[in-house]
């Protein structure tokens, strides 16, 4: 990591309107870790300077510069620096529609499309995923475009194959899916897991159990990072902070900070205001190489605290 960066920590979470479906992260972080969390759509990370360590259901996987870590939707996972200096990444975060658009394109995959790899050594494929971003932070629409798919279809064309499917056998499953519908419709006045266990005629135990080996966590942490998904989707639309962690059952707005800087990366006004600022940065100067963008927003990292 070039000492230019110094150990501050920065982070730009955003979207460039003429690459719909995706979502962008670069960042440096050193003091902050990413607690058990998942996406609804694909991730894509380039690191380029440090070590970042990845818990993954199958262990813990550390990725330095020149790797490629590929996660598929729904994976349970945390992030954390690997080096005392921590870690730098660019990231691409592509919605399900956008990674089935481009498999239809390449035509070598059947189904929905789901990597194979946790993480890969790809030092071509790691420079196009800085290119993507740079270029959507130049305003470089064709470029952007062109990249992204290029980097999608390296990707699905070395390492992805049909997507598994999470089950659990027997009646467990069906109580833990019924357990995250009931979860998902009342989040913001969730019952106990004792009472949700007696609504679905099962034991606290058995179903945390099921909860567990279905989602990959228990259902308290699948509900704050539900909690964070739905309140960004609120923030999208230009809902305030505020009104976002009332509406998904934080307690205030602290709260709502607290976790979703923790899941996201961001701070949710941050986030919120690169949603509500015009997206171009045409004229903008491409920031040099392993510089923060020139937006980036700096910001004290979130402790961990009660929930």
């Amino acid at each position: 990591m070039g000492t230019d960066e110094g150990r501050r920590e920065w982070a730009r979470h955003w979207r460039y309107p003429e690459l719909p479906g995706l979502d962008l992260l670069r960042a440096h972080y050193v003091r902050h870790t990413f607690p058990r969390h998942a996406h609804d759509g694909y991730v894509i990370a380039a690191v380029t300077g440090g070590i970042e360590e990845i818990g993954l259901p199958g262990g813990v996987v550390r990725a330095g510069p020149g790797s490629v870590v590929l996660i598929n939707p729904e994976v349970p996972h945390t992030a954390r620096a690997g080096v005392p200096e921590g870690w730098a990444y660019a990231t691409l975060y592509p919605s399900r529609e956008l990674i089935t658009e481009v498999a239809a394109e390449i035509g070598s995959l059947r189904g929905t499309p789901g990597f194979t790899a946790d993480m890969v050594a790809d030092e071509q494929g790691a420079r196009a995923i800085t290119e993507v971003h740079r270029a959507a932070e130049a305003g470089n629409a064709l470029a952007a475009d062109t990249l992204l798919r290029g980097v999608v279809a390296r990707m699905l064309t070395r390492h992805a194959g049909p997507l598994p499917a999470r089950t659990v056998r027997g009646a467990g499953g069906a109580d833990a899916a019924a357990a995250r519908a009931v979860l998902e419709e009342r989040m913001a006045d969730p019952p106990s897991l004792e009472q949700l266990a007696a609504e679905l005629g099962t034991s606290p135990f058995a179903l945390l159990r099921a909860f567990r080996e279905r989602y990959g966590m228990p259902p308290h942490t699948w509900l704050t990072d539900a909690r964070v998904r739905r309140a960004r989707r609120l923030l999208d639309t230009g809902t305030p902070p505020a009104d976002a962690a009332v509406a998904v059952g934080f307690t205030d707005q602290p709260h709502l900070n607290r976790h979703f800087t923790r899941i996201v990366g961001v701070p949710p006004g941050a986030y919120r205001r690169e949603r509500a600022e015009p997206a171009g940065l045409l004229g903008d100067p491409v920031p040099r190489r392993n510089r923060p963008p020139a937006r980036a927003r700096t910001y004290k990292t979130a402790r961990p605290g009660p929930a």
